[in-house]
C-alpha cells in the first residue's frame, strides 16, 4: 500500500467518523438548534475530509476542482438551510434548550 492510499484511507475514514458524530448529535441532542449545529458542523467537516481523501486519489486537477466546487455548494446550501430552519423555529416560538 502506498503513502497516497494510506493518506486517502485515513481522510475517508475520518470523514466518515464526522458524519457518524453528526448523526449521533441529531439523534441525541435535545432541541432543534443543537441538532442543527451538530449536523452542519460535523457534516461540513466530514464532507471536507471525504473530498480531501478523494482529491488525493484524483487523476486530474479538473477533478479536484469539481470536488471542491461540490463541497463549496454543499456548505452554502447547508448554512442557508439551517439558518432558515432555525429562523422558522424561532418564529414558531420554539425556545432554545436550557438546563
Amino acid at each position: 500500500m502506498t503513502l497516497i492510499n494510506v493518506l486517502s484511507s485515513i481522510l475517508l475514514f475520518t470523514g466518515g467518523a464526522f458524519f457518524l458524530a453528526g448523526t449521533l448529535g441529531l439523534l441525541r441532542f435535545p432541541d432543534v438548534y443543537t441538532r442543527l449545529h451538530a449536523l452542519t458542523k460535523a457534516d461540513n467537516v466530514g464532507l471536507g475530509l471525504v473530498v480531501a481523501g478523494l482529491a488525493v486519489q484524483a487523476q486530474s486537477w479538473g477533478t479536484v476542482g469539481k470536488l471542491l466546487l461540490i463541497w463549496a455548494f454543499v456548505m452554502l446550501a447547508s448554512a442557508t438551510t439551517s439558518h432558515l430552519i432555525a429562523r422558522r423555529a424561532l418564529q414558531r416560538g420554539i425556545k432554545p434548550w436550557k438546563r
